[in-house]
């Protein structure tokens, strides 16, 4: 099977284009999954939150959408097909609609701090900015490392990627870049950006197949159904397939750590501040700073 990402089309299967693994086999095993996740650089869990709250959150996000007109109201709601012209949206400053209770019993359920209280070992927090997308029709994340974004805390961070229904390849599913979080150079270069103090842009390639071939490793997906979610830490490389279909991609990308560690002061509090200085004015070429860094 062929897809899009980014500026590619790959082949599932290929030297490019591979599958994730899942670990529901250990789950209960903290120590396998410590070790899983240092292999990996990612645990796919299938089921890892309850699908019908998950199928309840994605009501209200649509419902959302549909009353700003862009949900086309030809077809029904759960659909989610895009009105003619209107484009993906990112909802992360929403509260009205990321501090719903149906929102909130999906990414900060007992269950879901529980795991990384155990995880981590120590009491777990979640930070209170939410970052929620409507990914529209040719849309797509490049590739980046989330350390960019939000490294002013400890580096003991971790972000759940949670599809809001079902996500076939078609719809653009995240990828991640095998073992992208053991490349010393990267993280010792890009992986030392803050994008609002370096006005820097914070995606570092558009190009899988270039990705690979200077990194090695192979980009992995899969695809996902209603509870299924994914957790990584800040140094793995990763972004999306493109969502091909006339229907939204629907999903959220959440943060956790302990709770005794710093936390990054623009994603906390009542009203977090959020990016200082990315999207509000011109930044530098990612790719000058990469030459610049020789990678």
């Amino acid at each position: 099977m062929k897809v899009q990402m980014g500026v590619r089309e790959l082949e599932l299967g290929s030297q490019y284009l591979g599958e994730l693994r899942d670990c529901n086999a250990i789950m209960g095993n903290l120590d396998a999954l410590r070790q899983r996740m240092a292999e990996d650089g990612y645990l796919l869990i299938r089921r890892f939150h309850d699908p019908e709250r998950v199928k309840a959150a994605r009501r209200v996000l649509l419902e959302n959408l549909a009353a700003n007109g862009q949900i086309d109201t030809r077809y029904p709601l759960d659909e989610g097909v895009i009105a003619e012209g209107a484009r993906g949206a990112f909802l992360g400053g929403a509260k009205a609609v990321t501090h719903t209770p149906e929102f909130l019993a999906v990414v900060e359920s007992p269950e879901v701090m529980q795991f990384f209280t155990d995880f981590l070992g120590a009491p777990a927090i979640t930070f209170n900015y939410k970052w929620l997308r409507a990914v529209g029709k040719n849309e797509f994340t490049g590739a980046h490392y989330d350390i960019v974004y939000m490294g002013r805390g400890t580096t003991n961070l971790y972000t759940v990627w949670t599809p809001l229904g079902d996500v076939p390849l078609e719809k653009g599913p995240l990828a991640i870049l095998e073992g992208s979080h053991r490349l010393e150079k990267l993280k010792e270069t890009y992986g030392r950006v803050d994008v609002d103090r370096d006005r820097l842009e914070g995606w570092f390639s558009n190009d899988p197949v270039e990705m690979v071939d200077k990194f090695g490793g192979r980009w992995l997906t899969t695809e996902f159904e209603a509870g299924d979610a994914i957790i990584f830490g800040m140094f793995t490389m990763h972004g999306s397939l493109n969502n091909v279909t006339n229907t939204y991609r629907l999903s959220c990308d959440t943060r956790y750590q302990r709770a005794d560690e710093p936390a990054d002061e623009r994603w906390i509090g009542e009203n977090p501040k959020g990016h200082e200085v990315l999207g509000k004015e011109a930044l530098e070429s990612i790719q000058e700073a990469r030459k610049r860094w020789g990678v």
